[in-house]
Protein backbone atom coordinates (compact mmCIF):
# COMPACT_ATOMS: atom_id res chain seq x y z
CA UNK A 1 0.00 0.00 0.00
CA UNK A 2 1.12 3.29 -1.05
CA UNK A 3 -0.44 5.37 1.92
CA UNK A 4 -0.44 3.84 5.80
CA UNK A 5 -4.32 2.82 6.20
CA UNK A 6 -5.94 5.47 7.76
CA UNK A 7 -8.51 3.95 11.23
CA UNK A 8 -11.00 6.69 12.70
CA UNK A 9 -12.85 5.26 15.74
CA UNK A 10 -16.15 7.58 16.22
CA UNK A 11 -18.05 8.01 19.72
CA UNK A 12 -15.67 5.33 21.18
CA UNK A 13 -12.74 4.35 22.80
CA UNK A 14 -10.42 2.62 20.33
CA UNK A 15 -9.68 -0.88 21.95
CA UNK A 16 -6.27 -2.24 20.60
CA UNK A 17 -7.65 -5.58 20.13
CA UNK A 18 -10.24 -3.94 17.32
CA UNK A 19 -7.44 -2.10 16.06
CA UNK A 20 -5.16 -5.26 15.52
CA UNK A 21 -8.20 -6.91 14.16
CA UNK A 22 -8.57 -4.25 11.42
CA UNK A 23 -5.18 -4.11 10.53
CA UNK A 24 -5.19 -7.89 10.22
CA UNK A 25 -8.36 -7.59 7.41
CA UNK A 26 -6.66 -5.10 6.05
CA UNK A 27 -3.26 -7.29 5.24
CA UNK A 28 -5.77 -10.22 4.31
CA UNK A 29 -7.20 -7.66 1.16
CA UNK A 30 -3.55 -6.76 0.11
CA UNK A 31 -2.35 -10.21 0.21
CA UNK A 32 -5.43 -10.95 -2.49
CA UNK A 33 -5.07 -7.66 -3.98
CA UNK A 34 -1.81 -6.48 -3.87
CA UNK A 35 -2.35 -3.01 -5.58
CA UNK A 36 -4.42 -1.16 -3.19
CA UNK A 37 -3.07 2.16 -2.99
CA UNK A 38 -5.15 3.69 0.21
CA UNK A 39 -7.50 2.21 2.38
CA UNK A 40 -9.47 3.91 5.10
CA UNK A 41 -11.98 2.68 7.92
CA UNK A 42 -14.23 4.34 10.17
CA UNK A 43 -15.71 2.35 13.40
CA UNK A 44 -18.38 4.22 14.58
CA UNK A 45 -21.46 3.28 17.26
CA UNK A 46 -23.74 5.92 16.70
CA UNK A 47 -26.57 4.32 18.32
CA UNK A 48 -27.34 4.56 22.21
CA UNK A 49 -30.09 1.92 23.16
CA UNK A 50 -30.98 1.24 26.67
CA UNK A 51 -32.94 -2.08 26.57
CA UNK A 52 -30.38 -3.52 23.58
CA UNK A 53 -26.80 -3.15 22.96
CA UNK A 54 -24.96 -0.56 21.02
CA UNK A 55 -24.88 -1.39 16.88
CA UNK A 56 -21.32 -0.99 15.50
CA UNK A 57 -21.27 0.68 11.95
CA UNK A 58 -18.12 0.01 9.83
CA UNK A 59 -16.71 1.26 6.48
CA UNK A 60 -13.99 0.31 4.56
CA UNK A 61 -13.01 2.55 1.75
CA UNK A 62 -10.40 1.00 -0.52
CA UNK A 63 -8.28 3.22 -3.29
CA UNK A 64 -7.35 1.53 -6.13
CA UNK A 65 -4.28 2.21 -9.59
CA UNK A 66 -6.11 4.85 -11.91
CA UNK A 67 -8.63 6.17 -9.17
CA UNK A 68 -10.83 3.27 -9.09
CA UNK A 69 -12.17 3.33 -5.31
CA UNK A 70 -13.82 0.69 -3.79
CA UNK A 71 -16.62 1.47 -0.81
CA UNK A 72 -18.26 -1.00 1.57
CA UNK A 73 -20.04 -0.73 4.67
CA UNK A 74 -21.85 -2.38 7.14
CA UNK A 75 -24.32 -0.20 9.45
CA UNK A 76 -27.65 -2.65 9.24
CA UNK A 77 -30.09 -0.79 11.89
CA UNK A 78 -31.94 -3.93 13.04
CA UNK A 79 -29.06 -6.73 12.56
CA UNK A 80 -28.45 -7.31 16.50
CA UNK A 81 -25.58 -9.34 14.71
CA UNK A 82 -23.30 -5.96 14.50
CA UNK A 83 -23.91 -5.35 18.67
CA UNK A 84 -20.42 -7.60 18.29
CA UNK A 85 -18.19 -5.09 16.82
CA UNK A 86 -16.04 -8.37 15.46
CA UNK A 87 -18.67 -8.92 13.44
CA UNK A 88 -19.55 -5.58 12.20
CA UNK A 89 -15.77 -6.03 11.10
CA UNK A 90 -16.03 -9.48 9.75
CA UNK A 91 -19.25 -8.32 7.46
CA UNK A 92 -17.98 -5.43 5.72
CA UNK A 93 -14.37 -6.75 5.12
CA UNK A 94 -15.87 -9.49 3.58
CA UNK A 95 -18.02 -7.56 1.38
CA UNK A 96 -15.16 -5.47 0.74
CA UNK A 97 -13.28 -8.29 -0.63
CA UNK A 98 -16.22 -9.12 -2.90
CA UNK A 99 -16.37 -5.70 -4.16
CA UNK A 100 -12.65 -5.93 -5.27
CA UNK A 101 -12.54 -9.31 -6.39
CA UNK A 102 -14.84 -7.99 -8.59
CA UNK A 103 -12.92 -5.61 -9.66
CA UNK A 104 -9.58 -7.39 -10.29
CA UNK A 105 -11.84 -9.52 -12.19
CA UNK A 106 -12.25 -6.82 -14.40
CA UNK A 107 -8.74 -5.69 -14.55
CA UNK A 108 -7.71 -9.15 -15.44
CA UNK A 109 -10.36 -9.38 -18.65
CA UNK A 110 -12.40 -12.29 -17.19
CA UNK A 111 -15.80 -10.89 -17.49
CA UNK A 112 -17.83 -12.01 -19.33
CA UNK A 113 -18.46 -9.94 -22.39
CA UNK A 114 -21.72 -10.27 -24.48
CA UNK A 115 -21.90 -10.31 -28.37
CA UNK A 116 -24.40 -8.33 -29.99
CA UNK A 117 -27.75 -10.53 -30.47
CA UNK A 118 -27.60 -11.75 -33.87
CA UNK A 119 -30.14 -10.81 -36.85
CA UNK A 120 -32.29 -12.10 -39.15
CA UNK A 121 -35.34 -11.95 -41.13
CA UNK A 122 -38.52 -14.18 -40.79
CA UNK A 123 -38.63 -16.62 -43.91
CA UNK A 124 -41.66 -18.84 -43.39
CA UNK A 125 -44.22 -18.51 -40.67
CA UNK A 126 -46.97 -21.61 -39.72
CA UNK A 127 -48.88 -19.42 -37.32
CA UNK A 128 -51.77 -22.52 -36.82
CA UNK A 129 -48.89 -24.72 -35.83
CA UNK A 130 -46.94 -22.03 -33.32
CA UNK A 131 -43.71 -22.26 -35.45
CA UNK A 132 -41.48 -20.78 -37.67
CA UNK A 133 -38.18 -19.98 -39.61
CA UNK A 134 -35.59 -17.20 -39.39
CA UNK A 135 -33.32 -17.01 -42.43
CA UNK A 136 -29.93 -15.54 -40.96
CA UNK A 137 -27.87 -13.44 -43.09
CA UNK A 138 -25.43 -16.07 -44.14
CA UNK A 139 -28.73 -17.71 -45.66
CA UNK A 140 -28.86 -20.53 -42.30
CA UNK A 141 -32.65 -21.51 -41.76
CA UNK A 142 -33.62 -21.29 -38.01
CA UNK A 143 -36.50 -22.56 -36.03
CA UNK A 144 -37.91 -20.82 -33.50
CA UNK A 145 -41.65 -21.81 -31.61
CA UNK A 146 -43.65 -19.41 -29.90
CA UNK A 147 -42.30 -19.94 -26.66
CA UNK A 148 -38.96 -17.97 -28.17
CA UNK A 149 -40.92 -15.02 -28.66
CA UNK A 150 -40.71 -12.27 -26.50
CA UNK A 151 -43.33 -10.45 -24.69
CA UNK A 152 -45.48 -12.70 -26.11
CA UNK A 153 -45.71 -11.51 -29.74
CA UNK A 154 -45.84 -14.06 -31.63
CA UNK A 155 -49.09 -13.23 -33.36
CA UNK A 156 -47.84 -9.58 -34.17
CA UNK A 157 -44.49 -11.56 -36.10
CA UNK A 158 -45.02 -11.56 -40.15
CA UNK A 159 -43.09 -12.74 -43.26
CA UNK A 160 -39.87 -10.57 -44.00
CA UNK A 161 -39.69 -8.71 -40.28
CA UNK A 162 -36.64 -8.21 -38.70
CA UNK A 163 -35.86 -9.99 -35.63
CA UNK A 164 -32.80 -10.38 -32.88
CA UNK A 165 -32.21 -13.32 -32.05
CA UNK A 166 -30.03 -16.31 -29.86
CA UNK A 167 -29.34 -19.65 -31.31
CA UNK A 168 -28.29 -22.74 -30.16
CA UNK A 169 -28.31 -26.40 -31.06
CA UNK A 170 -31.56 -28.71 -31.35
CA UNK A 171 -32.47 -31.71 -32.39
CA UNK A 172 -33.09 -31.24 -35.23
CA UNK A 173 -30.69 -28.27 -36.09
CA UNK A 174 -30.39 -25.08 -35.17
CA UNK A 175 -33.12 -23.16 -33.35
CA UNK A 176 -33.69 -19.54 -32.25
CA UNK A 177 -34.04 -19.69 -27.84
CA UNK A 178 -35.16 -15.91 -28.13
CA UNK A 179 -36.80 -14.01 -30.74
CA UNK A 180 -37.70 -10.21 -30.25
CA UNK A 181 -38.75 -8.24 -33.03
CA UNK A 182 -36.46 -5.04 -34.17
Amino acid sequence: METDPHITFEDMAPPDAVRARIEQEIQKLERFFGRITACRVAVGKPQKHHRHGDLFSVTVHLTLPGGKEIHADRNPPLDHAHEDIYVAIRDVFAAARRKLQDEARKLRGDVKHHDAPLEAVIATLVAEEDYGFLETEDGREVYFHRNSVANDGFDKLQTGARVAFAEESGDKGPQATFVKPL
